[in-house]
């Protein structure tokens, strides 16, 4: 168990990489030059504030009555919907054996609302993203990981959703299928992604103008750290540690190759319809990859996990194109990769999952329904509360930039900075600039 703890440090620490710097240069690199800082900025706070966050209730509202006290004591559950916030706030008398384990959780809360931004680059005021971030996380993302991992309404205990489906004998039978994420993870941040974005409305040029990545090779590092990092998100989410020396070699195969499969069936869907496979295909790709095995890591073998990943890079390629038809301006496809990524996930494995679960490897169709349904509702539930706390800011402090401001570009306006420094004499508002004929500001002099 030494070294199983040991693992989990370190899975928690590869999952915090991929926040920072992983998405963050993922996201950078695929933003316009003017938005590069406002995007990494996005992702750093987005580990600040959820970090703080989670320590001080999220913990507690999400796994209270599954890991008890120091004294042995559980908090209440409110509806089989979330954990007592407050019974172990703070962490104060959360037992110091768990905390491998509050680690391990914070990272992933952090990682999920990260991914939010990149649906509204170039728009969000800075100041809304910093209030949307607790508000949200604790209204979707805490109750999420509670109902589907805490014991909660999605986990397939008595009085869940699979006894509400099967008459009562459900829960004995199926329990919903998530080992690392579909649900509480992807599917959550890709609906909370086209919400906003559609609560903000389109960027300025939006269908007009190109809004080409500005940097694909930040793009591609990013893309590489993400995967790197996957192994902790996926391979650290143990489930069996009566198995955990054969479960975490299967689960490293199964992402890897999922992977490698969603790459190439992204670069396919291109090369078909295009001509050319991309950079930022690839990339993009291999995102879509780990999206998709993320609930299905443990629970596929290796030959289906490559069929997962070939349908998930091909789907998440046609479906970035969704915006254009259906007008919603999803800045760098959130909606494309998380949200698709993960029904095709958590959907697919009541298809191909093992032990004859699924519906094609020698199942019955209650894997599937189940899958379904608890897609459904994830999508439903991250629905509802992104919109009531995005309609919250918007009609109190206001989403969006102005018009001005965000044709003059976010980075100056929200940080007073540049991402590079063209022989102007810097890009931070803390340097001043000097001239022969006046003495302008720090802010005059980030925009010169």
């Amino acid at each position: 168990m030494d070294g199983y703890y040991t693992w989990m440090l370190v899975s928690a620490s590869l999952v915090l990489l991929m926040t920072a710097p992983g998405l963050a240069l993922f996201y950078g690199g695929m933003s316009r030059s003017k938005s590069v800082l406002n995007m990494m900025m996005m992702s750093f706070s987005a580990i600040g504030v959820v970090g703080i966050v989670y320590a001080l209730w999220g913990w507690s509202m999400s796994y209270s009555t599954t890991f008890a006290t120091a004294d042995g004591e559980t908090g209440k559950e409110i509806g089989k919907l979330f954990s007592d916030p407050f019974k172990q706030f703070g962490l104060e008398t959360t037992d110091p054996a768990n905390y491998v384990f509050v680690a391990f959780q914070l990272t992933f809360a952090v990682i999920t609302a990260a991914l939010i931004s990149g649906a509204v680059a170039d728009r969000l005021k800075f100041s809304a993203w910093l209030v949307f971030l607790p508000l949200w996380v604790t209204l979707s993302y805490f109750p999420l990981a509670h109902m589907v991992w805490g014991g909660g309404f999605l986990s397939g205990v008595q009085d869940g959703l699979a006894d509400l489906l099967f008459s009562g004998d459900g829960a004995a039978e199926v329990a919903p299928i998530d080992y690392a994420g579909g649900t509480v993870v992807h599917i959550n941040a890709g609906v909370a992604g086209l919400v906003l974005a559609i609560l903000l409305g389109k960027r300025l040029g939006f269908g007009k103008e190109p809004m080409k990545p500005h940097n694909l090779t930040l793009t591609m590092i990013g893309a590489g750290l993400l995967w790197f990092g996957w192994f902790g998100f996926n391979v650290g989410s143990i489930v069996n540690l009566d198995a955990y020396e054969t479960e975490t070699g299967l689960v490293w195969l199964n992402t890897t190759l999922a992977t490698c499969a969603a790459m190439m069936g992204w670069l396919l869907v291109e090369k078909v319809r295009d001509g050319k496979g991309t950079s930022l295909g690839a990339a993009s790709g291999v995102v879509a990859g780990l999206v998709a095995i993320t609930p299905a890591c443990g629970n596929l073998v290796p030959w289906s996990a490559i069929v997962l990943g070939l349908f998930a890079g091909g789907l998440c390629a046609l479906a970035v194109g969704l915006k254009y038809r259906f007008g919603y301006d999803d800045s760098l496809d959130v909606v494309g990769v998380h949200l698709v990524g993960g029904l095709v996930g958590t959907v697919g494995v009541g298809f191909l999952a093992s032990d004859d679960l699924g519906l094609l490897t020698g199942g019955d169709a209650k894997q599937l329904v189940v899958q379904v349904v608890v897609a459904l509702f994830a999508m439903a539930w991250s629905a509802i509360a992104t919109l009531l706390v995005g309609l919250a800011i918007k009609v109190t402090m206001g989403l969006r930039l102005d018009p001005e401001d965000e044709v003059e570009g976010i980075d100056f306006v929200e940080h007073g900075e540049s991402a590079y420094d063209l022989g102007t004499g810097g890009g931070a508002r803390r340097t001043s600039v000097l001239t022969s004929t006046a003495t302008t500001t720090p802010a005059e002099g980030a925009r010169a």
